[in-house]
């Protein structure tokens, strides 16, 4: 397999150029084991860890390599093994924040190009959760698409797509049946040669079965929804990187239940472009959208342009943000402590040798 299959361009070339002279190789990550990675070169599959100077240096998640990364290898072809020494910049980045109480971010994916948004269209089907997967979508630098699965247990599936069009203004929206082979065509001019795609979405909405579909075979395994309250069984348990036999690269993810943002202010302004341009036009530029004069954002609550519950989504997020940027700024002082008591310590271990 070439490096191009997997996604390889001149952005990632450039990058590399520092390393060819030590003859280093580079790999995309696949898969992502505890301490381990599962690797794809141009001479096969690999099990890579990372060197112990990359975990020296490294002080937080996104310095660790995640899938979709290409990374810097030394392989021993013998083994099957490799180190890995560095992680080239990504082009995009998935992120959110890990489920509890910890502030800490989980990356999904990266070097993405379309993230598949799926969300079924049973009585799962959440109009809010769509809003709080767009903002992360945004955010990660991916050209988002909404997926509305499972449209034959569906009898209003165009009226639901009308509510998404409502708050997604401008993204591709698809209906797709996966049983009755609906509307994957529309699906397949997303996915070309080079060209990597996400799959996103909670527990149950088909994102495992719709990946067989495109693959072609049955690939992954699928299950059924829970009787009674349509949630999904967790079928994928681990994010995978997969390479289409036809060209392009799917990454399929487990379902996430918690959807928790993180670092996503500038995601949050291009989801809800329509209500930060009617604050734009606001009397008070610092307007709140309370009780000051002359607001556009309650001037249109008011004659109904704009829903009461997308502007309480909207605070919602936006207070969320600011919290997790308060408890975020305090583990940020942490971690600075932490690597100069690090750097302080190797330095007096180097100065007792003397």
């Amino acid at each position: 397999m070439k490096l191009t299959d997997l996604g390889w361009n001149p952005f990632f070339e450039e990058a590399f150029k520092p390393y060819e002279q030590d003859e280093f190789t580079a790999g995309r990550v696949s898969l992502e084991h505890k301490h381990m990675y599962r690797v794809q070169t141009e001479s096969g599959e690999v099990l890579a860890e990372v060197s112990g100077k990359m975990r020296h240096n490294a002080l937080h998640r996104e310095d660790y390599p995640a899938v979709g990364d290409w990374v810097v290898l030394s392989v021993r072809q013998e083994e099957q093994r490799a180190t890995i020494h560095a992680v080239l910049p990504r082009r995009s980045k998935f992120s959110r924040k890990v489920a509890g109480q910890v502030t800490e971010e989980q990356i999904v994916a990266t070097n993405v190009d379309t993230v598949f948004l799926v969300t079924a269209l049973n009585l799962d089907f959440n109009v809010r959760r769509i809003e709080r997967y767009l903002v992360l979508a945004w955010e990660s630098g991916a050209n988002p698409v909404i997926v509305l699965s499972k449209a034959d247990l569906c009898a209003d599936a165009e009226e639901k797509a009308a509510e998404v069009e409502a708050v997604a203004v401008g993204v591709p929206i698809h209906i797709i049946s996966s049983a009755e082979n609906r509307g994957l065509a529309e699906l397949a001019a997303y996915i070309a040669p080079g060209k990597t795609v996400a799959l996103m979405g909670s527990s149950g909405v088909g994102k495992s079965t719709l990946v067989n579909r495109i693959f072609g075979e049955e690939i992954l395994e699928t299950g059924d929804i829970r009787h009674g309250d349509d949630k999904g069984k967790h079928t994928t348990t681990h994010r995978e990187l997969l390479a289409l036999p036809g060209g392009g690269i799917l990454i399929d993810t487990p379902g996430m239940r918690e959807l928790q943002l993180w670092d996503a202010a500038e995601g949050l302004s291009t989801s809800f472009q329509d209500i930060e341009s009617l604050g734009a036009d606001c009397f008070f530029q610092d307007c709140q959208h309370n009780n000051e004069p002359n607001c556009a954002v309650k001037q249109a609550l008011h004659d109904g342009t704009l829903a009461q519950e997308r502007f309480d989504s909207y605070l919602k997020l936006q207070k969320e943000l600011a919290y997790l940027a308060r408890k975020e700024d305090k583990v940020l002082q942490a971690a600075e402590k932490a690597k100069w008591k690090k750097i302080h310590q190797t330095a007096k271990k180097q100065f007792n040798r003397f």
